[in-house]
């Protein structure tokens, strides 16, 4: 059935197309019930690197690398080589389909010695879905699919500070204009914001360095796909700290921690008092424009129920933010483990997991290795492998150097 295939799509997307809780004064028993934030385009949220996939989705002040692109740009300029190019691989839903995955290409380029420009690709194909009418006939086949094209300028302020900026265009086709009203692809563009900053330091007479970075990303206009509404998409605010530790000349050990908020509006309680039978809001009206919604995020929500019917914002308001520690050792800075933990709450979305994996880097490109352990809810990502490979093109320089 049509409408049954697109429930299936919207559950796989993670998207929802109605927010409304309806409660009756009678229903607000101090239930702490859960209001988890929703959102299009959910490819903007996903970790595409295989890297910061090991490490808990950490990334935002790790050590810079082309995918830098996604978790914040102004760590480029202080990328060791002068370019390069990865290219990831994510398998998605893996235990249901075997045709859904994001692929993502991203690299960048040195201007000189303080400019750097990248470009990125994201596409998330959601594999082939078959429409059919009420009486079974089939409609046609289509293959959904969202995907983002960026380009960025970072630019290095300082020996230790550095900015960026990044423009992305947004385009999500989910039904192919087939529904129960007409539909169409969502576009929209978006822009992200970062600063980075690192400072070299010693302990116990062994180099390390400390490093800090803030990023606001997919800044960006509401997404819609009918006539009659419209949709935010991800706005996100990330900060991270990373430490380094050099060990010795051949072994480094690095900590890395992020807090990662969405810059959207908490959807309000509909409630209906039952003696007047006038409908009221418990929070903010979520109807707003993209500015508003943005300083809104930090102040809106419902509010924790307490035992005696009161309200706790800002309780609710620390619970929307999510966690993510990782950690990695490097030898001979050839060989990489890496482990990392992400929670989030359990009332606004229960993502708990473990991550692992591995890294290597030769003189030309390097592959990396990452798997997820859910421990809570279902995880789209659970017991699957994914892969990234770089490319350094500065040491294809150099290899041909030595060749002549």
């Amino acid at each position: 059935m049509k409408k049954t295939i697109l429930l299936v799509l919207i559950l796989i997307t993670g998207f929802n197309f109605s927010t409304k809780a309806q409660l009756t004064t009678g229903d607000l028993t101090g239930q702490d019930a859960g209001n988890p934030i929703q959102t299009a385009v959910p490819l903007l949220n996903i970790t595409p690197d295989s890297r910061s996939g090991a490490m808990g989705d950490v990334g935002v002040a790790t050590a810079a690398d082309a995918n830098a692109l996604y978790w914040n740009i102004a760590k480029l300029p202080f990328a060791e080589g002068s370019s390069g190019l990865a290219i990831s691989y994510t398998p998605w839903l893996r235990n249901l389909a075997d045709d859904i995955d994001l692929s993502y290409l991203a690299g960048y380029f040195d201007l000189d010695a303080r400019q750097t420009i990248a470009f990125g690709l994201r596409y998330f194909s959601l594999g082939n879905i078959t429409f059919t009418n009420i009486y079974g006939n089939i409609l046609r086949d289509f293959r959904p699919k969202e995907f983002t094209l960026d380009a960025a300028y970072a630019f290095k302020m300082s020996k230790e500070f550095s900015g960026g900026i990044a423009l992305r265009y947004i385009y999500s086709n989910l039904t192919g204009g087939i529904g129960q009203t007409e539909s169409k692809p969502g576009q929209t563009v978006a822009g992200d914001l970062g600063f980075y900053y690192q400072k070299p330091m010693e302990m116990g007479g062994k180099k390390s360095q400390l490093s800090a970075g803030l990023n606001f990303s997919n800044i960006g206009g509401k997404i819609s796909y009918t006539e009659e509404e419209q949709y935010f998409i991800p706005m996100n605010l990330r900060f991270g700290l990373a430490y380094v530790l050099n060990l010795d000349d051949y072994n480094s050990v690095s900590l890395a921690f992020d807090i990662n908020k969405l810059l959207v509006p908490t959807p309000p309680i509909h409630a209906l008092d039952t003696l007047t039978n006038v409908e009221y809001l418990i929070g903010k009206d979520d109807d707003v424009s993209v500015p508003v919604a943005i300083f809104q995020s930090f102040y809106d929500a419902p509010g924790v129920l307490n035992a005696d019917g009161s309200r706790s914002v800002i309780k609710e308001e620390f619970r929307e933010f999510n966690y993510s520690i990782g950690a990695e050792y490097w030898y001979a800075k050839q060989f990489a483990l890496r482990a990392g933990y992400f929670y989030e709450h359990p009332t606004k979305g229960a993502r708990k997991y473990l991550t692992l994996g591995v890294g290597m880097r030769l003189n030309v490109f390097g592959l990396d290795f990452a798997y997820l352990i859910a421990n809570s809810q279902q995880n789209p990502l659970n017991n699957t492998l994914r892969f990234t490979l770089h490319f350094d093109f500065a040491g294809l320089k150099k290899e041909a150097a030595l060749e002549e």
